[in-house]
């Protein structure tokens, strides 16, 4: 089968794709094999690509157009290695017309692969208790803006929740591969927004910082990072021993998977007993593994302590790698924070913007009074998507600099954006179309256009 060929089968059109009743889960999938040249491909070429239905917590199938695309990338070291992204396309979008890309950067916060976007999103999927479910909504509203939409397994196919920089080649690579499939008709030239909160926001800042380098020909117009983290090594000893202590477990367990000294470190000092605990996050969704980790103190299971380990070479080594802010974006950012925030602590994210602006980065920060950690990304969606409309129109930046609000969401942009966001949320549930808005006017150029089909191996090779 020819490549063009196997492109057709991917085109777009108003029947679904055949409902899968329980999808396999990612290590049982052959989708995501990589195939033998992997090495001979480039960064976001495409390897296969299949239809899939996209569901509303697994269930109410949602009427959009959605595909995923395995791509080569690369780890932290730079070796290659292949991750998927689902991307999505308003229902019957026009092709004729221009349309941006957000590359949408799912909060993971999960080594377990029933939490990858690729899987979770999907209609039959059992995920119950993961982020990417819940962030859907967001994904949607950037949709129903006529905006195709990137989602990438920014962890990879072995989930390394927390790893430095990695997030950032697999999200480029995501988009590098999105405007390469010839279904969607986009063009080299496409504008590019990225976009994520929480662990979402920190693999946002992440590609926000490699971008210059690793991905230059990519038209970046700006980048929203809500609570990014900031620090997480603070976050770890911040968050040991409370509710959330839970967010510290699964980010140890996801960095001793890049990290291949972590893991002897901690096999070292840690009694058996913790070493199960973390064995457990493997298979446990981001929510459960929270109520299962509640209140456990990760001092206690330490020869010696945590204020030992921290100090130890390895992991300071390590704890200095995962601290974003070491580059400068070059595109301008969006940054949010609540100052009251139970999970995220805003000194945190202070310094992570502090480093951005003394690097010379154009960034816009809203701090939120009264907003909690997960209410935040919903309550301040009207303002994010804003932003991110008025960069791909070009308009003019805000000015630069930290602002403190009561709240994002009583402001004229929040309550009409949310009337409009309450709309979306019972088309999704009802399963309605999310179509894009009526036509602007502005059309594709017809001028030719980089494709990657020479390297792209049919669904069919199987």
């Amino acid at each position: 089968m020819s490549a063009q060929r196997a492109w057709d089968e991917y085109a777009v059109s108003p029947d679904p794709p055949t409902f899968v009743p329980r999808p396999v889960v990612p290590h049982d999938d052959p989708f995501y094999l990589p195939p033998a040249n992997l090495d001979r491909l480039r960064p976001g070429a495409i390897v296969r690509a299949r239809r899939v239905e996209i569901g509303f917590f697994g269930l109410v199938p949602q009427r959009v157009s959605a595909w995923q695309l395995l791509f080569r990338t690369c780890d932290l070291d730079r070796v290659p290695e292949v991750a998927v992204t689902t991307v999505l396309l308003p229902w019957e979008a026009n092709l004729a017309e221009q349309r941006p890309v957000v590359s949408f950067q799912c909060a993971i916060d999960a080594v377990a692969e029933q939490c990858l976007p690729s899987y979770a999103l999907r209609r039959g999927a059992r995920a119950a208790g993961s982020i990417p479910q819940i962030e859907l909504p967001l994904i949607a509203s950037a949709l129903a803006r006529g905006w195709a939409v990137s989602v990438p397994d920014h962890g990879g196919t072995a989930n390394r929740f927390g790893v430095a920089t990695e997030p950032g080649y697999r999200a480029l690579d995501g988009v590098r591969a999105c405007l390469a499939f010839d279904p969607l008709e986009l063009e080299a030239t496409t504008p590019v927004a990225l976009w994520g909160y929480s662990g979402g926001g920190l693999a946002t800042s992440w590609a926000a910082e490699v971008a210059a380098e690793y991905a230059p020909e990519l038209n970046i117009v700006g980048a929203v990072a809500g609570s990014p983290v900031g620090d997480p090594a603070a976050a770890f000893v911040r968050l040991n021993a409370t509710w959330f202590a839970g967010f510290a477990a699964v980010f140890t367990a996801g960095l001793r998977r890049g990290y291949s000294d972590l893991d002897r470190l901690l096999r070292a000092h840690l009694r058996p007993q913790y070493l199960r605990w973390l064995a457990e996050t493997e298979t446990m969704a981001t929510f459960p593994l929270l109520y299962r980790f509640a209140r456990r103190n990760v001092d206690e299971h330490i020869g010696g302590g945590v204020d030992a380990l921290l100090a130890h070479p390895v992991l300071q080594r390590i704890l200095d790698d995962i601290r974003p802010g070491r580059q400068a974006p070059a595109m301008p950012m969006l940054m949010l924070q609540g100052v009251n925030d139970e999970v995220i602590a805003v000194e945190d994210v202070d310094e992570h913007v502090a480093r951005y602006t003394s690097a010379g980065v154009h960034v816009q920060y809203l701090r939120d009074r009264l907003s909690t950690h997960i209410l935040l990304q919903f309550l301040a969606l009207p303002v994010m998507v804003d932003w991110l409309a008025a960069r791909f129109a070009g308009r003019e930046l805000s000015s630069a600099g930290t602002e403190t609000v009561w709240s994002l969401a009583l402001t004229r942009v929040g309550v009409t954006g949310h009337m409009r966001f309450a709309t979306l949320l019972v088309r999704m549930g009802l399963g309605l179309p999310i179509r894009a808005p009526r036509s602007t006017g502005a059309r594709r150029s017809d001028a030719p256009r980089p494709s990657l089909r020479s390297v792209a191996v049919p669904t069919s090779s199987f």
